[in-house]
């Protein structure tokens, strides 16, 4: 298929596929023409890049997976790369989790009220305005 076929298919723009190509993660063949060509397996490949970019993941980071990918062997830089992308991903569940508390106590000691009664809805908050 060509460029503009995946893109449709993918929900991806066109630029993104010649970026992913040009990074080597997305292989094209060329016509004679010079026209890219991808194979409908292509589909599947910016589905799983999408989702490793959507996780936080680097092109750089790709570039180490995706062939481990492409050979089904994982190879000990990948699976370090990997558990460090994890670790990564568990620190910022953590921290969205104490943001969304943080939100959770906002809303409850702030439902029904005013700026006037609530200092959590003016900014810099009331109980931390300096008075000189």
């Amino acid at each position: 298929m060509r460029i503009g076929d995946l893109a449709a298919k993918t929900g991806v723009s066109t630029r993104a596929l010649r970026y992913y190509e040009e990074q080597g993660l997305l292989p094209a063949a060329r016509t004679g023409g010079g026209q890219r060509f991808y194979p409908e397996a292509a589909v599947d490949r910016v589905g799983l890049i999408q989702d490793l970019f959507a996780a936080g993941l680097s092109s750089r980071s790709l570039s180490v997976l995706l062939p481990c990918v492409d050979a089904q062997e994982a190879t000990d830089e990948a699976m370090t790369l990997l558990r460090t992308e994890r670790d990564r991903i568990d620190r910022q569940i953590r921290e969205l989790i104490t943001t969304r508390d943080r939100l959770d106590q906002v809303i409850e000691e702030c439902a029904g009220a005013s700026p006037a009664t609530c200092g959590h809805l003016v900014y810099p908050p009331v109980a931390q305005t300096v008075r000189a």
